[in-house]
């Protein structure tokens, strides 16, 4: 009997987390690439077989990341040189020809088995990858979230077979024909979220031997891996302030884990130094994103938070009610993800409000009757809606909504502080994204949302909007109100 000893660092959803921040003890400086380049370059020093990987989400997030469409972080990942990494949602967000381009600038390989081109059924990305280490080989695929069709609803080439049934089979596809005696380790690289990876796990069949499953999207702290199926899973939250890692044994005669342990390191000043090189390479795209916009749009009235995407926030109800106001409805409808920082203010600048707000869309109004509303609050509000991996909203200041979760039913629904009147007609305003994905999200398709008419695009950029209006708004502040109540 051989064995090998293993050991894999994991990030997920760094979304443009470049830099150091202040931490619990003064002066104290965690996360950012730097110090997270200084850990992984000090593990690849001391252990003998280290393989680094990102489960999805490294672009979207940072000023730097939108200034260059994820040219600068390619560059930076490039310096991080991860062994392997799979695709997220996010890599998407400036559409798949610009994700081809950017795969190409990448010095490693980008996996993923269930995106196709649909015309001539193949496969975008490179579908597995086995990686040599001490004479054991390790076999990586990628799987991708069923949110990845939001993003190429343009791209009508690419077709993704994206149910959780359909993405186990593409797996077996994989393992069938390259998994051989010779592959001692399988690893799934996944974004679809923590719940959707339990799922996976349980549907994959043993024969294939699916030994982990690395993920991302739902940003999940965990305490320890969970075991599912026999299939070990961990995630490694969101940003740089932490990465996972194993190390574990691998038997050469049974290509299983034989012992491991895991943790989810603390990235710090107490664990390496920081890789100066790289914090310098960082700052040289700081240096031209501050010049350009490092100027004062407006001050609140104090300091506004997005905590959770799931529940009301006071920054998201200062955003809703700006729209609402350019769009003249009775109810805003702003989707929680598309509001990216957790807190805003006192003195806003424009880059804070790009990092922030940094997909910018079209504004549409249309008119449905309140039985329709009733259905959108009803599917938006949930708990399966609130698991991390849903779609959430918040609403502007002239709708209350209340939702029984032991009960599975929407309560109440109010606009001015009335009830909703099924036969009433009512104006909803929605960001061009979820109107495109009203099926999925708010249960109504985009042609219920036509069925009634005059349906209006009251503006081609919503973040044109939010600056007019806080510029406009100088010292403004929102609490959380009760907009939106779980009981």
């Amino acid at each position: 009997m051989t064995t090998r000893k293993f050991t894999i660092l994991h990030s997920n959803d760094m979304h443009g987390d470049f830099f150091a921040e202040a931490g619990g003890e003064p002066g104290e400086l965690i996360g950012g690439l730097a110090l997270l380049s200084g850990y992984i370059n000090r593990v690849r020093k001391e252990e003998e077989n280290v393989l680094y990987v990102i489960a999805g989400d490294m672009v979207q997030g940072s000023l730097i990341d939108s200034e260059y469409k994820g040219i600068s972080t390619m560059e930076i990942m490039n310096y991080l040189a991860p062994d392997v990494v799979a695709l997220g949602n996010h890599e998407f967000d400036y559409g798949l020809s610009h994700l081809l381009f950017l795969e190409k600038m990448a010095n490693f390989p980008v996996v993923n088995a269930n995106l196709y081109i649909k015309h001539y059924n193949k496969r975008l990305m490179l579908p597995y990858l086995i990686l040599e280490r001490a004479g054991f080989k390790v076999l990586f695929t990628g799987i991708i979230t069923e949110k990845i069709l939001d993003s190429l609803s343009r791209d009508d080439p690419v077709t993704s077979f994206i149910t959780l049934e359909e993405a186990s089979r593409e797996v077996g596809k994989i393992i069938n024909a390259y998994k051989h005696d010779d592959i001692d380790l399988t690893v799934l690289l996944t974004h679809i979220g923590l719940e959707s990876d339990r799922q996976l796990a349980a549907m994959l069949d043993p024969e294939w031997g699916v030994d982990m499953i690395i993920g991302g999207h739902s940003h999940s702290v965990m305490d320890a891996p969970e075991k599912v199926n026999g299939i070990l899973i961990a995630q490694a939250g969101v940003g740089t302030n932490q990465v996972g890692r194993f190390d574990i044994v691998v038997e050469d005669d049974t290509n299983s884990i034989v012992d491991f342990k895991w943790r989810l390191i603390p990235i710090n000043e107490d664990l390496a130094e920081p890789d100066q090189r790289l914090l310098d390479f960082i700052n040289s795209f700081k240096e031209v994103v501050d010049r350009k916009y490092n100027t004062i749009v407006c001050k609140l009235a104090r300091e506004l938070t997005h905590p959770a995407r799931e529940v009301e926030t006071d920054l998201g109800n200062l955003f809703a009610d700006a729209f609402a106001e350019a769009a003249l409805c009775d109810v805003m409808l702003v989707g929680s993800g598309s509001i990216r920082r957790e807190r805003v203010g006192p003195l806003v600048t424009l880059s804070d409000m790009i990092e922030c707000f940094p997909y910018d869309d079209v504004l549409t109004r249309f008119r449905v009757d309140g039985r329709k509303l009733k259905r959108i609050f009803s599917r938006i509000m949930q708990p399966e809606n609130r698991t991390g991996e849903g779609e959430c909203y918040q609403v502007n200041d002239r709708v209350r909504a209340v939702y029984d979760d032991a009960g599975h039913r929407l309560v109440s629904l109010e606009v001015d502080g009335q009830a909703v009147d099924d036969a009433k007609e009512y104006t909803v305003c929605l960001q061009g994204f979820h109107y495109r994905n009203a099926a999925a999200y708010l249960d109504v398709t985009p042609e219920e949302l036509l069925e009634a008419g005059r349906h209006r695009v009251v503006s081609t950029s919503a973040r044109d909007v939010l600056m007019e209006y806080l510029r406009g708004n100088q010292n403004v502040s929102k609490k959380v109100e009760g907009r939106l109540v779980y009981l």
